[in-house]
């Protein structure tokens, strides 16, 4: 699919990877929508884009539903939709006080992650489906954002590589649902990228896990991301895969 002139839509795009492939979907010549909970940001964002913002919390399908008929709106039918928003969360399953893990924890993860992701997906996908074919019989594409913990999790990474596994696992399933319609599902699986969150740690440690890192030996930049983003709307035979975006890296247990 070509990305100039096609509406897209981008959760989490107020910022990290969300903001990269944002910009990177607008210099393509798309038109994005940036969905985000800070409201405040995705207007930034938008606004340095020449984009439209709403605020949008995945796990509401009335906050959802109003997002999308937002963007709608502003720049018509969406066929690009880059599922990026979540949360992450580090809880030992036995606690240093010996209680078990707050069961809450995991379900927000879980909630946030994969079944916030999904909720996005069907109702981009119900939309997608009545658009006029493209290209191939092409209607729209997806993107889900896993991550490399889905397959080499950290001590108490458990509600983290419990959702992006279940991100790993709906692509294929996803995909071959959607073939009917010519809407097309991907997954990148990013390693160690210097966002925000990251920077928020000590130089020295970020230092450290960049060195982590095979080749190159440094974190991954979200430009990088977005670049591989907007290749899977391009190529129109990607589909169905997860594809990790890390530097050959393998997560050590802790």
């Amino acid at each position: 699919m070509k990305i100039e002139g096609q509406a897209a839509l981008v959760t989490g795009g107020a910022s990290g990877l969300g903001e990269a492939t944002a910009r990177e979907l607008a210099r393509l010549g798309a038109r994005v929508a940036v969905l985000d909970v800070n409201l405040d940001a995705a207007k930034k964002v938008a606004a340095e884009i020449g984009g439209v913002a709403a605020q949008c919390d995945i796990t509401s399908t009335e906050s959802l539903q109003s997002a999308l008929a937002a963007a709608s709106a502003a720049h018509g039918p969406a066929r690009i939709l880059m599922n990026i928003a979540g949360i992450g969360t580090a809880r030992r399953v036995v606690q240093k006080d010996g209680s078990p893990a707050p069961l809450d924890d995991f379900a927000r993860v879980i909630n946030v992650n994969l079944v916030g992701s999904y909720n996005a997906s069907r109702l981009f996908a119900a939309e997608c489906a009545k658009l006029p074919a493209l290209d191939d019989g092409e209607r729209g594409v997806m993107l889900f954002t896993a991550s490399v913990a889905a397959f080499d999790g950290q001590v108490g990474q458990q509600a983290y590589s419990a959702s992006k596994g279940g991100l790993v696992g709906m692509t294929l399933p996803m995909a071959r649902d959607l073939a009917q319609y010519g809407i097309r599902v991907c997954t990148i699986a990013p390693g160690l990228f210097s966002t925000p969150l990251m920077r928020q740690l000590p130089e020295p440690v970020q230092q450290s896990l960049a060195a982590s890192i095979p080749f190159p030996p440094r974190l991954g930049k979200p430009e990088e991301f977005a670049q591989l983003a907007c290749h899977i709307v391009t190529n129109t035979h990607l589909n169905g895969e997860v594809i990790r975006l890390d530097g050959a890296l393998r997560m050590a247990p802790r």
